[in-house]
C-alpha cells in the first residue's frame, strides 16, 4: 500500500512525502487509512510548528480512483457518500490544526490531488512545464466530490470559479497563481526550503492559519449566490449548459447546483455534505460511467498503443514532406513544425505554398495575442517550414504526405512523382477520408511502406489521426504511422481498409438516415434539432451542408463506380433520390455555395422552402422515433465494422466516434453506448426499429452473440 513519510524537523516542522504503491498517488482504499493514521500522528504531535505535504511521485497528486468510481453502482451510494465524508472529516481537521500547513506542489495536482492543496494554508508550486493545476473531474462526467466545488467557489467566488468548476479548466504553475489558486511559484530545488521558511515567517499569526471559510465575518467573494448581480451569471450559466449538453450530461449542472445553493448562503460544513449528496448520487450514474471508461480508460489504452503492433521499436519521424498545401496539407505541416518536425511544404506553385506556410503564421499570431508563445518561439516554428514548388526539395524525407485532392488519378500521379525521393526505408501517406488504400498503393514500389492517414478538419484543431492498413502494409509501417501521430499528438486508431474505413462510413449512416427521414415527408427542422437533442455537437441536415452536398454524393457515385457499393443493396434509396434531385434540379450544393438544406446569407441560414415539396401529410412519427434512428444507425454501424474487423478494438470506436466523428459524449462513444443502453434492451429496440423501418435496423451477429453471452463489450 506504500507508505506517507513522516519526518519532523529540529524546527518541529513535520514533513508528509506520499509514496503510494504504483505510478501516481491516488485516493484509492489504500489512501484513506494512510490519510487519517497521518493525522492523527501530527494532532498528538508536541512542539510542532508547522506541517508540509509533498509527493516522491513525478506528480504531487492524480487525484481519485477511477476504477473503483467507475463500479459504483446505485445501491453503493450510501457508502460512497459515508467514505466521502470520512474523508472530507480528515481534511477538515488539517485545515483547524493550530500550526500552518504547506501544499509544496512538486508536479501536477489535479481532482482529488488539488483537493488535498486547498485544504492546506498555503500552497506553493515548483516551476515545471508538464505541471498542471485544477479540478477536471466535469469532463469525465463527474464533480469534485472531496471539497473541490465548495472551497473553489468559496476562495475565488462565483464567476471567477465557473471556468475551473464547469468547465474541467487545467492551469500551468504560473496562470493558477495569476488565478489565485496558489501562492507562489519558486524552482523545484527550493520548493521544500522555501515552504518550511515560509512556516516559520508567520509563527504565532493566527489570521494566516486560519481558513478564509472559517475566518469570522468572512465575506463572499464577489457576493453570495442570490445577489442580483449573481443571480443574472447563474441564469446565464444555466442557459449555456443547457445548449451545451441539452441536458445529457449531468455533472455540471450538478456543480453549479452546488455552487448556487450554498455559495454564501449555508455555513461552511453544510455546503460541503451538499456536495457529497450530489457527488454520491452522480457517480453511479451510465453517463459517468460511459463517460470514464472511454475519456480515460479507453483513451489511455488508445494512445498507449493497444492497436499498435507489437515489438516492433519505437520510432521518430525526423523530416516530412507535406505534398499539396491546401486546407489539409497546410493544417499537417503546423502540427508537425509545432513539434519540432522540419517540414518540406510542396505545392505546383511557390505561392500556393507560401500561402500554405502563411496558414501557419496567422495560427501562431493569435498564440501570441493569447499570451501563449513568444515571438522568438514563432520564428523558430515557422523556420521549420520549408515552402517549394520543386519536387526534389522532398528527396531524403523519411515520411511523405499526400494531401492532394481526393481523386485517385490527382493521387497516382503525386505518388509516382515523388515515392523514388523518399529516404532510405522511408513510408508514404495518403491523406484520404474514402479512396480505397489497397488501391492507391497499386501505383507504390513498395506497396507495404504505404499507409492511409485519414486526418480530420481543421488538422490543427481535431484530435484524432485515423490510420488505415492496406492489404499489403506492414506492421511496421502501421507502427511508425502510429508513432507519428503520438509524436504530433494526435490519437491514433488503426482502421481496416473498406469502404469508407471507420469513420466516414459511420457518420455517413446518421447523416444518410436524417435526409431519409425528410425524405419521407418529415419536417426537416424537426428532424435537425431533433438530431441535437441526441447530442449530436450539430444538426444532420446542418452537417451535410457543411461538409457539402455535392461532395458526398459523388463520393457515394464514385464508390458505385468502383464497384465498391451495390445501388441495388442501397438500405436509404429515398435519400440518395433526394440528394441527387437537390443538385440535379435546384444546384442545392451545400453551404458554400450558399445553397443547401438551408438558404445561407449574412443574415445566417434559413429552411430552404423548396423542401416543402417533400413534405407528406400523415407523415408522423414519435420523437423517440426520429432520434433513434439516428443515433442507432451510426451504432449499429459501429458494431458491424467491429464484427467485419475494420475495428481492432472496442476502444478505438469509442474514442474515434468521440474524437472523430460527433458522437455524443455522454454515451462514451458509439460502441460503450449499448453497454450501458442494456444489450437485451438494445437488441429489442433494433427489432422494433427493423419492424418499422427496415432491415438496416436489425440487430448484427455481433450483438446477437454477446447478448447470447451476456458479455458487455469490451
Amino acid at each position: 500500500m506504500g507508505e506517507f513519510a513522516y519526518e519532523k524537523d529540529a524546527d518541529g516542522i513535520v514533513t508528509i512525502t506520499m509514496n503510494m504503491d504504483g505510478p501516481v498517488n491516488a485516493m484509492n482504499d489504500a489512501f484513506w487509512p494512510l490519510f487519517a493514521d497521518t493525522m492523527n500522528k501530527i494532532e498528538a504531535e508536541e512542539g510542532l510548528t508547522g506541517v508540509i505535504w509533498t509527493s516522491a511521485k513525478d506528480t504531487f497528486f492524480a487525484g481519485g480512483d477511477l476504477n473503483m468510481l467507475k463500479g459504483i453502482q446505485p445501491d453503493g451510494a450510501g457508502a460512497l457518500f459515508e467514505s466521502v465524508e470520512a474523508t472530507k472529516a480528515v481534511m477538515r481537521r488539517q485545515e483547524k490544526l493550530p500550526v500552518p500547513v504547506v501544499a509544496a506542489i512538486n508536479g501536477a495536482a489535479l481532482g482529488g490531488g488539488f483537493e488535498i492543496c486547498l485544504a492546506c494554508n498555503y500552497r506553493i508550486a515548483a516551476e515545471n512545464p508538464k505541471t498542471k493545476i485544477g479540478l477536471p473531474e466535469v469532463t469525465l462526467g463527474l464533480l469534485p466530490g472531496g471539497g473541490g466545488v465548495v472551497r473553489m467557489t468559496y476562495l475565488l467566488g462565483l464567476e471567477a470559479a465557473m471556468p475551473f468548476l464547469l468547465e474541467g479548466r487545467q492551469v500551468s504553475p504560473e496562470k493558477a497563481l495569476k488565478a489565485g489558486l496558489i501562492h507562489e511559484v519558486i524552482p523545484a530545488d527550493q520548493l521544500l526550503a522555501r515552504s518550511k521558511e515560509w512556516i516559520l515567517s508567520v509563527q504565532g499569526d493566527q489570521a494566516v492559519i486560519t481558513q478564509p471559510w472559517d475566518t469570522k465575518g468572512y465575506r463572499f467573494p464577489g457576493g453570495p449566490s442570490n445577489s442580483p448581480k449573481n443571480m443574472t451569471r447563474i441564469a446565464g450559466a444555466a442557459a449555456m449548459l443547457y445548449k451545451k449538453t441539452k441536458g445529457l450530461m449531468p455533472a455540471p449542472v450538478r456543480i453549479l447546483d452546488i455552487m448556487t445553493e450554498t455559495a454564501g448562503k449555508v455555513d461552511f460544513d453544510t455546503a460541503q455534505r451538499y456536495e457529497s449528496r450530489r457527488f454520491a448520487s452522480l457517480t453511479p450514474l451510465a453517463t459517468t460511467k460511459n463517460m470514464i471508461s472511454t475519456l480515460f480508460f479507453g483513451m489511455n489504452k488508445v494512445n498507449g498503443g493497444a492497436s499498435r503492433p507489437k515489438d516492433i521499436p519505437r520510432s521518430k519521424v525526423d523530416r516530412l514532406g507535406v505534398l499539396g498545401a491546401g486546407m489539409m496539407g497546410q493544417g499537417i505541416t503546423y502540427s508537425a513544425a509545432m513539434v519540432g518536425i522540419p517540414v518540406v511544404l510542396k505545392d505546383m506553385s511557390m505561392e500556393a505554398a507560401e500561402r500554405g506556410k502563411a496558414y501557419t503564421a496567422g495560427l501562431l499570431e493569435k498564440r501570441i495575442k493569447r499570451g501563449q508563445m513568444t515571438p522568438e518561439k514563432r520564428d523558430a516554428v515557422l523556420a521549420l517550414i520549408t515552402p517549394t514548388d520543386k519536387s526534389e526539395d522532398v528527396k531524403g524525407c523519411d515520411l511523405i504526405i499526400e494531401a492532394v485532392f481526393e481523386q485517385i488519378d490527382i493521387k497516382d500521379k503525386v505518388l509516382a512523382e515523388h515515392e523514388a525521393l523518399l529516404a532510405d526505408g522511408g513510408f508514404w501517406g495518403s491523406n484520404t477520408s474514402t479512396l480505397p488504400i489497397t488501391r492507391l498503393a497499386t501505383g507504390s514500389a513498395k506497396p507495404e511502406n504505404f499507409v492511409g492517414l485519414h486526418f480530420f478538419s481543421p488538422v490543427d484543431k481535431m484530435p484524432l489521426l485515423e490510420i488505415i492498413a492496406g492489404d499489403q502494409t506492414s506492421d511496421e509501417t502501421l507502427a511508425r504511422a502510429f508513432d507519428f501521430a503520438r509524436q504530433i499528438k494526435k490519437t491514433p486508431i488503426i482502421v481496416g481498409d473498406k469502404t469508407g474505413f471507420y469513420t466516414s462510413r459511420t457518420i455517413g449512416t446518421k447523416i444518410i438516415e436524417a435526409v431519409e427521414l425528410v425524405a419521407e415527408g418529415h419536417d426537416p427542422v424537426r428532424v435537425d434539432n431533433l438530431s441535437r437533442l441526441i447530442g449530436m455537437p450539430t444538426g444532420m441536415l446542418s452537417l451535410l451542408d457543411e461538409v457539402q452536398i455535392k461532395l458526398v454524393t459523388d463520393i457515394y457515385n464514385t464508390q458505385v463506380e468502383m464497384g465498391l457499393l451495390d445501388p441495388a443493396k442501397e438500405p436509404n434509396p429515398g435519400a440518395r433520390a433526394m440528394l441527387a434531385e437537390m443538385i440535379s434540379q435546384h444546384e442545392r450544393h451545400g453551404r458554400a455555395t450558399g445553397k443547401g438544406f438551408y438558404d445561407y446569407s449574412t443574415d445566417g441560414k434559413t429552411i430552404w422552402p423548396g423542401l416543402a415539396a417533400w413534405r407528406k401529410d400523415g407523415a408522423d412519427i414519435p420523437d423517440e422515433d426520429i432520434k433513434d434512428r439516428i443515433l442507432f444507425r451510426a451504432v449499429l454501424e459501429s458494431l458491424r465494422c467491429l464484427e467485419e474487423g475494420v475495428l481492432r478494438t472496442v476502444n478505438d470506436g469509442n474514442v474515434g466516434s468521440i474524437l472523430g466523428i460527433g458522437a455524443p459524449v455522454h454515451t462514451g462513444g458509439y460502441i460503450q453506448f449499448v453497454n450501458t443502453y442494456g444489450l437485451d434492451r438494445f437488441k429489442a429496440r433494433c427489432e422494433e426499429l427493423a419492424g418499422k423501418y427496415g432491415d438496416r435496423f436489425a440487430p448484427p451477429e455481433i450483438l446477437k452473440t454477446h447478448v447470447a453471452e451476456q458479455k458487455e463489450f469490451a
